[in-house]
């Protein structure tokens, strides 16, 4: 069973000029601007509706282990970006 790829940016980009009936470069200028509008409003999270959103989470300071020498050492705590998906979108997916 062949497992489907993910599109390309560029098979993005010539779906929705096809569907919305613009030019490739305009389609390209808004995609590019919807990817610096999340990047900039990501720390007071940014919801896409219908699909999901991103938000900031705290990761807490934890114990690992070296993989190289088998040393536990200890891990700091530092904030993380996550995606959750919408419910909607797991739905159709799944």
């Amino acid at each position: 069973m062949a497992v489907a790829k993910p599109m390309t940016k560029a098979q993005i980009v010539d779906h929705m000029a096809k569907k919305l009936d613009i030019t490739k470069k305009l389609a390209t200028d808004y995609l590019n601007e919807f990817v610096q509008l999340s990047y900039k409003e990501a720390k007071k999270g940014f919801t896409i509706p219908g699909l999901g959103k991103l938000v900031v989470s705290k990761r807490k300071r934890r114990k690992g282990r070296n993989p190289a020498t088998g040393e536990e050492i200890v891990i700091p705590a530092k904030k993380v970006l996550k995606f959750r998906i919408a419910k909607q979108a797991k739905d159709s997916a799944l």
